[in-house]
This record gives structure tokens, C-alpha cells and sequence, in this order.
């Protein structure tokens, strides 16, 4: 009985952080989907890049952290550019 137990016990573990997984990476889909959103809107010219000013009020945080971001310091970012910047920074539960 105690063997099953802690079979069964295992088995709920391993289904629960398999649930936990599978709604992290639903979330993390959400905010990647929002992310893109966001960029295109903020994009006025539809170059694929954001310069400090398109980000200004469009995406607060991108703004803020411009120059960390601008890694190449071409005067703009692109999407790439704030995905690595994101995945780089601990987890904070905020979006960029």
C-alpha cells in the first residue's frame, strides 16, 4: 500500500507541474502575441523597427530600457532585439 502511495503521490506531482508548464507556455503565447501587437502599433512607419520616439507612450518599458535594448546602437530596435532583452531579464511578472 505505502509503494502505491507514493506512486500515486508521484503521479499527481508530475501532472501537476505538466499542468503548470502547459499554462506558463499558454501565458508566455499570450504575452509574445500582445508583445507583437503592441510593436505594431507603436511601428508608424511599418519598418519593422521602433525608434526612442515611436516607442515613447506606445510601449513604456521598451522606451525606458531604449538604450539597454538598442544593443547595436543603431538608433532603433527591432523585435528580436526586445525578445532577447526579455528573456534575458529575470522574470518579473510585467511585460516589456
Amino acid at each position: 500500500m505505502k509503494t502505491r502511495c507514493t506512486w500515486l503521490l508521484v503521479l499527481a506531482a508530475s501532472s501537476f507541474a505538466a499542468c503548470a508548464q502547459t499554462a506558463d507556455a499558454s501565458r508566455t503565447a499570450q504575452l509574445r502575441t500582445e508583445l507583437h501587437k503592441r510593436f505594431a502599433a507603436a511601428d508608424s512607419n511599418t519598418d519593422g523597427r521602433l525608434t526612442r520616439d515611436e516607442a515613447r507612450g506606445k510601449m513604456p518599458r521598451v522606451y525606458r530600457d531604449f538604450d539597454a535594448i538598442d544593443s547595436t546602437r543603431a538608433g532603433a530596435v527591432t523585435m528580436a532585439q526586445i525578445e532577447a532583452y526579455a528573456a534575458a531579464r529575470p522574470r518579473s511578472g510585467r511585460r516589456p
